[in-house]
């Protein structure tokens, strides 16, 4: 698989992704969660283009929602991950593809068009940013770094922020950018120490967690557990170093 092209296919998107106008054709699936004419259009724009590539391999993403997957090899895509962000122009919105096999993450990519980055790995073969190499942090300790915080479920919203209050007590700061492909890229690169959050879907964290794994950190659930790519999960991935110290605070 020839990740260049797939990342050129990726790279094809950001002038949908910048649409405001279509950005603007908002419909909402459940509570805060929200589909738009951009998500549309950048995943039926993928999957017709990793087909022609990669009629073999199936496809799960966010907007054809959970399904069996009937093969060793299938695609994970997030066409867009950070659509309340897109809707209000916040400009944290990424492309996130991940490519799993024997329920292995191969392949992962996630694209920021608002600031041109392009984070990319390749199992065994190291994290990137457009490019170069990056590393996790080389903090020690949560006092250390920043946390990036998700805010899934509103119904565990009393739960969630009191694990935020834990979490911000013993670390330097936190931070929420909306988007969990964009919190464990950011973590791969070492900008922030860790990410959290209390459900995940596949195609939220397939990419970023290859991403972190390949730049030395972890990505587990809660309790230090394997993830499994074709389901939802509690998510925590860090720079491995302070790994354990962030799963007692938020068991």
């Amino acid at each position: 698989m020839d990740i260049q092209r797939i990342i050129s296919l990726v790279k094809e998107t950001q002038g949908i992704i910048r649409n405001r106008e279509m950005a603007a054709h908002v419909r909402e699936k459940g509570v805060a969660d929200y589909v738009t004419q951009v998500d549309i259009a950048v995943q039926d724009f993928l999957k017709k283009a990793l087909y022609a590539l990669a009629p073999d391999v199936q496809f799960l993403g966010e907007e054809t929602g959970l399904q069996r997957m009937d093969t060793d090899s299938y695609w994970i895509l997030d066409p867009v991950d950070g659509t309340t962000n897109l809707m209000h122009d916040y400009q944290h919105s990424v492309v996130s593809l991940a490519l799993c096999r024997q329920k292995e993450i191969v392949l992962g990519i996630v694209y920021d068009p608002f600031h041109d980055e392009l984070f990319s790995a390749v199992k065994g073969e190291g994290s990137f940013l457009n490019g170069r190499p990056v590393r996790v942090s080389s903090a020690k300790k949560l006092s250390e770094t920043i946390i990036g915080v998700g805010t899934a479920k509103r119904e565990l919203s009393k739960e969630n922020f009191a694990k935020f209050l834990k979490v911000y007590e013993h670390s330097q700061d936190i931070r929420r950018l909306g988007s969990a492909a964009l919190e464990l890229a950011y973590t791969a690169c070492g900008r922030q120490g860790g990410y959290f959050e209390v459900y995940l879907n596949p195609w939220d964290y397939a990419a970023g967690m290859l991403l972190v794994q390949e730049a030395g950190g972890k990505v587990s659930d809660w309790n230090g557990g394997k993830l499994d790519p074709s389901q939802g999960s509690q998510v925590a991935g860090t720079n491995g170093r302070v790994h354990e110290e962030l799963l007692r605070l938020l068991l």
